[in-house]
C-alpha cells in the first residue's frame, strides 16, 4: 500500500534543531509537491511549508520562514523538514503530505490547504521546551 512515515521528531530545547524525514513507499512521489503540516495542542492543523516536485521551490508560512528548510531527494522517495532555531510554538505534531496532482507549476503559496494533498504520514511528535 502506499505510506508516508514521518520520523525524526523529539523532544529539544528552544534554540535547538531537528531534521524530519519523510519516507515514502508504495509509488513514487518524485512528481508531486509535498507539504508539511504541523497540529498544536488545542489548535487546528495547520500549514508549514512545501516544496514543488523539482525540489527547486520551497514556500513557509511566516512562523517559521528562515528557520525551517525543506528538501528532497526523488531518488530515495524521501523528503527532509529541517528546523532550526525552535521555539516552544514550533511544538507539535508534525505530518508530511502528497499534493493530490503532478507537475505543478503554480505559485506553492495556492497549495496550502489540507485538501490541496491526497496521501498523509501518521504525524512525528516535536516538543520544544523553553
Amino acid at each position: 500500500q502506499v505510506q508516508l512515515v514521518e520520523s525524526g521528531g523529539g523532544l529539544v530545547q528552544a534554540g535547538g534543531s531537528l531534521r524530519l524525514s519523510c519516507a515514502a513507499s508504495g509509488r513514487s512521489f518524485s512528481s508531486n509537491t509535498m507539504g508539511w503540516f504541523r497540529q498544536a495542542p488545542g489548535k487546528e492543523r495547520e500549514f508549514v511549508g512545501n516544496i514543488n516536485w523539482t525540489g527547486g521551490t520551497t514556500y513557509f508560512v511566516d512562523s517559521v520562514k528562515g528557520r525551517f528548510t525543506i528538501s528532497r531527494e526523488n531518488a530515495k522517495n524521501t523528503v527532509y523538514l529541517q528546523m532550526n532555531s525552535l521555539k516552544p510554538e514550533d511544538t507539535a505534531v508534525y505530518y508530511c503530505a502528497a499534493a493530490d496532482r503532478t507537475y505543478l507549476s503554480g505559485s506553492l503559496y495556492y497549495y496550502t490547504r489540507q485538501y490541496d494533498y491526497a496521501y498523509w504520514g501518521q504525524g512525528t511528535q516535536v516538543t520544544v521546551s523553553s
